[in-house]
């Protein structure tokens, strides 16, 4: 029994070693590469780069605002005595458009205007009195300042009349107004918002890179939600710094807004056009291989697809800009870059 035991063990030892043999030198094949062939070239599609002229513009997002638009409140309280417009009518500059009960500053107005009369008379007595030397200079200095105080609270009290009649500061379109006719009106109540629509602003952000090529004047594209209508603005104001943040300059266009198409708050995508770039490499989106430090092509050397870094500009629907990285002559792959592997054998097809 026990030399048959024995015989069991010996052959479970020798087929472990050769096992262990067989597994050992098939991996010294595989490193060495005695057993395997050549790698089998991967197709793919390529381009030739060759330099061209590049319409470089920038796709943008901004918000349209009105031209001017405010609050309309009132400087005093009181009750509001009449309203003199419609809701949502359009207003021109000057027009009243409250009026709030004045009878109590019109009789302090009053009051005021008698200590006026009074003050004047005593002050041309005294002068009188002062050129026969009858009173001092400091007696006469006394009755011209009650008269000049008198005149300023007469001043003061019509300043306060004048607010009680709420004009229209610029023609626009008012709102939905929030008081009626006996309301007591307070500063802090709004009354209405006016709002000029005739002309708006479009305000967006370009990256700190294309700061230098944005002028005054410049026509800028823009279309606005559930519209396919290309409206033109015109950029007439740069602020100007750079933002610390957001490393972006803010700029402001004006369009023209006549049938009142275009309403305030809405967003506007904007094709903003930039300097003309002669012999610019340009290459379709999809040669374009996003990495954690960058972007990266392949391109064909030796019939291996050799990976390079480029830099990238401007991007649109199906081509990119590149600023470094590629020349003109390079073959660059297009198609099945995101399985490529550096010097990975290729078999390129070009593209015509």
């Amino acid at each position: 029994m026990k030399v048959k035991y024995i015989a069991y063990a010996l052959l479970i030892v020798g087929l472990g070693s050769l096992i262990a043999y067989r597994i050992d030198h098939n991996k010294s094949q595989d490193e060495s590469g005695k057993d395997k062939g050549p790698k089998k070239p991967i197709k793919v599609s390529g381009i030739i780069i060759q330099p061209q002229s590049f319409d470089n513009q920038l796709s943008l997002t901004g918000a349209l605002e009105a031209n001017e638009q405010v609050e309309i409140r009132s400087e005093v309280s009181g009750v509001v005595q009449s309203i003199h417009f419609q809701e949502g009518s359009q207003v021109q500059k000057g027009q009243l458009l409250v009026k709030v009960n004045d009878s109590e500053l019109r009789a302090q107005l009053r009051q005021a205007k008698t200590k006026e009369s009074l003050a004047a008379e005593n002050e041309r007595r005294a002068k009188l009195l002062l050129a026969k030397e009858a009173i001092s200079q400091e007696e006469y200095d006394i009755t011209l300042a009650d008269y000049k105080s008198a005149q300023a609270q007469s001043q003061l009290i019509n300043a306060q009349l004048d607010k009680t009649s709420i004009r229209a500061p610029f023609t626009g379109k008012i709102g939905l107004r929030s008081i009626s006719p006996g309301t007591y009106l307070t500063p802090t109540l709004l009354i209405a918002k006016l709002v000029n629509t005739g002309q708006l602003k479009i305000t967006f952000s370009i990256p700190e890179k294309y700061a230098g090529q944005i002028k005054n004047n410049t026509v800028l594209n823009f279309k606005v939600a559930n519209s396919e209508q290309v409206f033109k603005a015109k950029i007439y104001a740069l602020e100007p710094g750079i933002e610390a943040a957001t490393r972006t300059l803010q700029v402001r266009a004006a369009t023209e807004n006549a049938n009142n198409q275009l309403i305030p708050g809405t967003f506007a995508n904007i094709d903003l056009p930039l300097d003309e770039i002669k012999d610019a490499v340009v290459v379709p989106s999809e040669a374009i291989v996003p990495v954690q430090n960058g972007k990266k092509v392949y391109v064909v050397h030796g019939g291996k697809a050799t990976e390079t870094m480029v830099t990238t500009a401007t991007r649109t629907d199906a081509s990119i800009l590149i600023l470094t990285g590629l020349n003109p002559g390079d073959t660059l792959i297009t198609s099945g870059v995101m399985t490529l592997k550096n010097e990975a054998p290729v078999q390129v097809k070009l593209k015509s």
